[in-house]
């Protein structure tokens, strides 16, 4: 009986102590382990056995993190102040670096990601902002991607999710936009009435080097005006009797 009392506490303090040594990671996961406050090695996937109280381990997930940058009032290079949001998807690819160099990964990445959301945007224009975004989101991710190496963490993609800008900015854009389209228009009536004026010389000149040819053309003016229904009729003046009359006068 002695036994039994005896027995009974150390099979449940062992039964604690493996409990508290046994730690399962998932394919996904590892473990960066600490043997009396020192880094070890980094485990997993599968069971992990630990020195109860002598080591602890930090459980890292390898996948990949999706964080929402919040809206961020930002400058822009021609004075214009939007507000804009991104996602990052970024993973750990060395556990270690993430755990030991930075006290929290997910937050101090979020926040740097808010302060170069304003630095880089700050360096453009609004028109960048708006027709240049895939561009944007690569400068993003590069420094993002280098400015992260040191904890371990590899950026994937930053996305511009909304640049959202005033109703009196919109308007404004709005007119530019209504503005650059007459002038296009304008300078392609233009153009037409420079190409209709060239091609115009080139038939006069071409019909000035054969009398021949201005005949058959005054000729093909009076079917043309025969056809009209109007009671009037004007007959073209061949050029020949202008000479017959100067000579004649002389």
């Amino acid at each position: 009986m002695d036994t039994f009392y005896v027995v009974t506490p150390v099979i449940i303090l062992a039964i604690i102590i493996l409990a508290a040594s046994i730690r399962v990671l998932r394919e996904y996961e590892r473990g960066v382990t600490f043997t009396l406050g020192r880094f070890t090695s980094v485990k997993g996937p599968g069971i992990i056995l630990l020195v109860p109280i002598v080591q602890t381990m930090n459980r890292v997930d390898l996948r990949t993190l999706v964080v929402d940058v919040p809206t961020q009032d930002v400058i822009s290079k021609d004075n214009v102040s939007v507000k804009v949001n991104a996602v990052i998807y970024f993973r750990i690819v060395e556990p270690s670096k993430a755990i030991i160099q930075v006290e929290n990964y997910l937050a101090a990445t979020s926040q740097l990601a808010q302060t170069t959301l304003r630095s880089v945007l700050g360096k453009h224009e609004l028109d960048e902002m708006l027709s240049e975004r895939d561009k944007l989101n690569a400068d993003l991710q590069e420094i993002l991607d280098n400015q992260t190496d040191a904890w371990g963490i590899k950026v994937a993609n930053v996305e511009i999710k909304h640049v959202d800008i005033d109703e009196s900015m919109v308007r404004a854009i709005a007119r530019q936009a209504e503005a650059e389209r007459i002038r296009r228009a304008k300078v392609i009536n233009a153009l037409g009435e420079q190409e209709a004026a060239e091609k115009l010389v080139e038939a006069a000149n071409a019909l000035s080097k054969e009398p021949q040819a201005m005949q058959l053309r005054y000729l093909s003016s009076l079917q043309d005006i025969a056809s009209d229904k109007t009671n009037t009729i004007v007959f073209p003046f061949p050029t020949e009797f202008t000479k017959m009359l100067k000579i004649s006068n002389d």
